[in-house]
């Protein structure tokens, strides 16, 4: 008897030494393996967990994580396939009080609709020159005689509802093919951004003038970018149609490409094609 005691005494100590060396599993030894069921959460194959990895990668980046099959690749934030959503309430963004006036310092590095122009007059009038297209008469009818007054009129307007000129020029130029139009629209219209275009021969909207037309187009860039009221008298019909404040970059006009699940137009990449123009510009 006194052997066995002194025995089981010497394999307790053993067991306990070796717990304190290698951890708890010498336990499982000198005991017994623990049930599967008490195990807590599933118990998958490798091959099994690679795949659990692969499915559940997009919901791991949105919580700001990444994992090894999505190392390289951007966090997605908005849930909705784009690369981000809006870091601030509509009451508080682009076009708000207290906003920082920079068209590319923001949370996500886009391009801000609001805020002050940042090209000249002459890098807009040298692009314009450099695609080759010929003034239209028309316009010269309808109080801009020049491509110069022409570009000087997007300034004054933009400047009066705080909408950055360089986004408005673009937006004509992508729109109107360099003024030449030969979309559903016709230059008598002075309408230089489709308003209410919808495909089909369908023309949309029509305006007595170059200003009014661009007038316009600069309003309706204020709805989607902007929550504060408009400085000038509306002569945008589609004004309160907009979300407002739901497109404040430029990148986020392309319905395709805004989390918010609005904007501009329904193609893809609309927003790309517009940065693509003002990097061109900014290059002059």
């Amino acid at each position: 008897m006194i052997f066995s005691r002194k025995n089981k005494l010497f394999w307790g100590n053993m067991t306990l030494t070796g717990a304190l060396i290698f951890g708890a599993p010498v336990f499982a030894l000198a005991d017994k393996a623990p049930d599967p069921s008490e195990i807590q959460g599933p118990v998958r194959k490798p091959q099994e967990e690679n795949k659990a990895v692969q499915k559940n990668g997009d919901s791991d980046n949105l919580s700001g994580k990444t994992d090894r099959n999505n190392k390289d690749r951007e966090t997605d934030y908005s849930e909705e396939g784009q690369i981000s959503k809006p870091s601030y309430s509509y009451e508080s963004g682009p076009g708000t009080e207290g906003f920082v006036d920079d068209s590319t310092d923001n949370t996500y590095g886009y391009y801000t609709i609001m805020g002050t122009t940042t090209v000249t007059l002459e890098e807009m009038t040298s692009l314009y020159e450099e695609n080759g297209a010929e003034y239209p008469s028309s316009l010269k009818e309808g109080g801009a005689e020049t491509i110069e007054d022409f570009c000087s009129i997007i300034l004054e307007e933009a400047e009066l509802e705080g909408v950055r000129g360089e986004v408005v020029y673009v937006q004509a130029m992508l729109e109107t093919g360099w003024l030449q139009f030969g979309g559903d629209a016709v230059e008598s219209q002075y309408n230089f951004s489709g308003l209410g275009t919808t495909g089909g021969g369908v023309q949309g909207n029509s305006y007595p003038d170059v200003r009014t037309g661009i007038r316009a187009q600069v309003q309706h860039l204020k709805a989607y970018a902007s929550t504060e009221e408009l400085n000038e008298n509306c002569v945008d019909s589609r004004f309160d149609m907009v979300t407002r404040g739901s497109a404040p970059y430029v990148e986020w006009l392309g319905i395709q490409e805004n989390p918010n699940g609005g904007g501009w137009a329904a193609g893809a990449g609309y927003g790309e094609k517009l940065t693509k123009l003002l990097e061109d510009m900014k290059e002059e």
